[in-house]
């Protein structure tokens, strides 16, 4: 009888430990919530070639100012780093003498306009007397030579006058292009000296001067062209993404390092203000568009070096091993294992070290 009643104890206990089992798995089941899944699908993505680059200034962007006069730096309006547009005054070299130069000038035109109309009258003159025969022949002829000699020397008058207005225009040193002051190599008060080589007051660099310049490998070079859209980032604003696109390419290879490498152009099209010259670039250019079987990045996970992927059958999920391309916008190219149409699952949150 007690043993009957022991044996009828541990039956008791083992179905309430059952219950309690089963009520615990069923909680789990319940908290682990719904299994999440993505289908493969077919899109069009484009294939890049990844490139280091430099910022650097273009050619003819960089414009040296300086002055053909002179003398005494009277005015200086500009410093390093200020923005300056076309046409606006960076100094003024002293111009007193220039303007008394060009009185005088002006002088000596007024005597000769006088000597010209005096020769004039003294012509008339003279063909009036040879009309009645009162003078030699050779008077009207030596009348016409003064009048000549006037006339030229009256000419050379004005050419000097225009020369010292040309060279008093030099006085007043203007940008030549709209942009911001590189340097400024003189300062206000300093004697400048323009007999032998003109002095550069400041350096500008033009607007919208900046480019791109990419070293691609010789393996890419030849799905590169003229026209392809650029993304490029640069060690100092690593979040920034700037965008351009392939203006030319070097027709000779630069070999570094035993390896041949092309030059290849970029036109910076977004905001540059924040780039600089000798930046360094992480630059992707487009170069074509296909079409791929994508997944999320999430829904693709990582044996040691082998990718695969939780593909849903029979209704579990089974692995697949895969071969992997290009990322893009959270996609995951999958160039074999899987078609479109297939569903995997994606991963969660703790599965995070299986990912690639």
């Amino acid at each position: 009888m007690k043993r009957a009643l022991l044996i009828i104890g541990i039956v008791a206990v083992i179905a309430v430990g059952v219950r309690y089992w089963f009520a615990a798995v069923q909680e789990d089941e319940g908290t682990s919530g719904e299994v999440v899944t993505a289908v493969a699908e077919q899109r069009t993505i484009a294939s890049t070639v990844l490139a280091t680059g430099i910022i650097r200034l273009k050619v003819g962007a960089e414009v040296r100012v300086g002055s053909q006069l002179s003398g005494i730096v009277e005015e200086l309006n500009v410093t390093v780093g200020a923005k300056i547009e076309q046409g606006e005054i960076i100094a003024r070299i002293d111009s007193r003498s220039l303007q008394a130069r060009l009185a005088q000038a002006n002088a000596q035109v007024k005597v000769l306009e006088q000597e010209v109309k005096r020769a004039q009258v003294e012509l008339d003159r003279a063909r009036g007397l040879d009309v009645k025969k009162l003078v030699a022949r050779t008077e009207v002829e030596d009348r016409t030579l003064d009048l000549a000699d006037a006339n030229a020397r009256l000419e050379k008058a004005r050419r000097d006058a225009e020369v010292v207005t040309a060279d008093l225009a030099y006085a007043t040193i203007s940008a030549p292009i709209a942009g911001t002051i590189a340097s400024v190599t003189t300062q206000k008060g300093e004697t400048v000296a323009a007999a032998f080589t003109t002095p550069t007051f400041v350096t500008i660099i033009a607007e919208d001067s900046l480019e791109v310049v990419a070293m691609v490998d010789e393996t890419d070079i030849g799905t590169v062209e003229a026209g392809n859209a650029v993304l490029f980032s640069v060690e100092s604003y690593p979040a920034i993404e700037f965008t351009g696109v392939v203006s030319q390419i070097a027709p000779k290879g630069t070999i570094v390092s035993g390896v041949v490498n092309f030059e290849v152009m970029i036109d910076i099209e977004t905001d540059a203000a924040v780039l600089k010259p000798d930046m360094t670039a992480n630059v992707s250019i487009r170069t074509a568009e296909r079409e791929a079987v994508v997944l999320p990045n999430s829904a693709v996970m990582r044996d040691g070096f082998a990718r695969y992927v939780m593909v849903e059958r029979n209704g579990g999920f089974d692995r697949q091993p895969v071969t992997v391309g290009t990322r893009e916008a959270g996609f995951t190219e999958i160039r074999q294992g899987i078609m479109p149409g297939d569903r995997v699952r994606i991963m969660a949150p703790a599965d995070t070290d299986a990912r690639s």
